[in-house]
């Protein structure tokens, strides 16, 4: 079964986080966003409610710093790092002014100094000097000019990321195609809690391997077989996320897997999980992000012909 492809692994990314909750009478998606917003819809008919998450979810794919924006991953030296427009910055940018200014990485502080040019501002302002908070020690700083900006991630080592809100794919973007939804897909499991303290190795498209929480097994039965998926999260969580590859994954689906939350969390060892929602990883619309893998025992022996399918960029 050929789930992952070479080209499939350069283009797999993350997309927004999707939360589902389930009322007790109505259907809850919220779509949770980077930014943390979070829209709901609530509706009591289940084709409505996939609807409106799908139009939510188009929403934000629309977004002028979303997904479809990033042109750009740029990893960073210890010392100084010279950025900006012309070739001999140390980062070249494709647009803004020639010199924008230097990233300066001393172990694990990061700081930015702009030139005298007025366009470069950092979160908004024109600030001559800046520390620059990484994407996961809170809400990142952004340097900006025009229709570009970039903030610091950290993948085992310090990068850029970069955005064009005016990029070719997002101006070409019209939509990403789903199956029609069926609310046979969305199924009401059985769920194994995992012992306290339980985690799984992920590995994401550069290689590198990080721990994540595991809070149970959600198992459901389909076509004659019994199947089983890892969900990750822990008791804090409002939903589970499953990072799941099956026998459509490179076959009309995103070659890499797909992303899926469960519809709130587990209640008297049962679980619903609605296949309708899974959708593709940010890494299927750009090269640059860095995109957890389904884990071997997320790789379904079955066609989950439900959810979001294949999506190919036009950056032309």
């Amino acid at each position: 079964m050929k789930l992952i492809d070479s080209f499939s692994i350069k283009r797999l990314t993350s997309s927004c986080l999707l939360a589902v909750l389930l009322g007790s009478s109505f259907y809850t998606y919220p779509l949770l966003a980077d930014e943390n917003v979070v829209p709901t819809v609530h509706s009591e008919n289940h084709k409505e409610a996939i609807e409106a998450w799908r139009a939510s979810r188009h929403e934000g794919l629309m977004r002028p710093n979303g997904w479809l924006t990033l042109v750009g991953l740029e990893w960073l030296k210890e010392g100084k790092n010279r950025v900006g427009s012309a070739a001999d910055n140390d980062i070249q940018l494709s647009g803004g002014p020639a010199y924008w200014g230097s990233v300066v990485l001393e172990t694990d502080k990061l700081f930015f100094t702009g030139s005298d040019d007025e366009s470069v501002k950092i979160n908004g302002e024109l600030l001559p000097q800046s520390e620059l908070i990484p994407d996961t020690e809170g809400k990142a700083t952004v340097v900006s000019s025009g229709n570009l900006t970039f903030h610091v991630i950290y993948r085992e080592s310090y990068g850029l990321r970069v955005k064009d809100s005016q990029a070719k794919a997002l101006q070409n973007f019209t939509a990403v195609d789903n199956y029609a939804i069926d609310e046979s897909w969305r199924i009401e499991g059985r769920f194994i809690r995992a012992q306290e303290g339980a985690t799984l190795e992920i590995a994401n498209v550069l290689g590198q391997i990080s721990e994540s929480p595991v809070f149970g097994t959600f198992e459901f039965d389909m076509d004659g077989k019994t199947h089983r998926l890892l969900g990750l999260g822990t008791v804090n969580s409002k939903s589970l996320w499953f990072i799941f590859a099956d026998r459509t994954s490179g076959h009309g689906t995103y070659g890499a897997g797909r992303f899926l939350y469960s519809d709130g969390m587990p209640e008297n060892e049962r679980l619903t999980v609605d296949f309708n929602k899974a959708y593709n990883p940010p890494c299927a619309f750009n090269p640059y992000s860095t995109c957890p893998l389904p884990p071997q025992k997320n790789r379904l022996d079955l066609a989950v012909v439900a959810g979001e399918k294949d999506f190919h960029p036009d950056s032309g």
